[in-house]
């Protein structure tokens, strides 16, 4: 008489979790606030350059007229187009080439890397936002921070094109630059609003 032994039970090896390019991004993001410092500093460094820029170079090529896009309140039509006029073609190229498509290419996603790191860095102090999952946290901030971004980046387009073609300036074209402006200085106000709301918060004792 021959015995048997019992069967065994098939066994499945556990799948590793998969990560999507979308989980994968949320991730990256929720690290941010490890570099909040470092990505502060480099945003202030490239603000300031940008600034003596300005105020030492592009306001003598423009005649002491402000560059556009660091009106808070916008501009009218008269004012964009006394602004190109006293530009010329030859400084209007230099401004596209040493502002837009340099300091103005990096600096909105720097700055908006930056508001992310600190609404997660400051958030992390408030009781109800670190109980989130990490991927909830990174997806509010970026809501807080993408609406800012992408009008900063049209804003930009917008002026590329005017400077490059003077025939694209109309009252209508200004109107709609000094509207995008004055969008990106209010949607850039949100998250600012955010990290100081959430960092006073987490200093009020419990």
């Amino acid at each position: 008489m021959t015995s048997r032994s019992p069967a065994k039970a098939p066994t499945t090896r556990a799948q590793p979790e998969r990560t999507t390019v979308g989980g994968g991004l949320l991730d990256a993001v929720a690290g941010l606030s490890r570099h909040a410092a470092a990505l502060g500093t480099a945003s202030v460094a490239v603000f300031l350059a940008m600034l003596a820029l300005e105020f030492f170079y592009f306001q003598r090529l423009s005649g002491g007229i402000l560059t556009l896009d660091l009106r808070v309140f916008g501009f009218t039509p008269d004012e964009g187009m006394a602004w190109l006029t006293a530009l010329g073609r030859r400084s209007s190229e230099i401004i596209i080439v040493w502002h837009y498509l340099t300091f103005d290419l990096l600096f909105p996603a720097l700055l908006s890397a930056t508001f992310v790191s600190l609404i997660l860095w400051t958030g992390h102090r408030l009781p109800r936002f670190a109980a989130m999952p990490a991927r909830a946290q990174a997806t509010l901030a970026l809501g807080l921070v993408l609406p800012y971004t992408l009008a900063d980046y049209v804003q930009n387009i917008v002026l590329i094109r005017l400077l490059s073609n003077f025939l694209n300036a109309n009252p209508d074209s200004l109107a709609f630059a000094s509207a995008l402006t004055v969008t990106s200085f209010a949607l850039a106000a949100v998250p600012i609003a955010v990290i100081a709301t959430f960092y006073l918060a987490g200093r009020r004792p419990v």
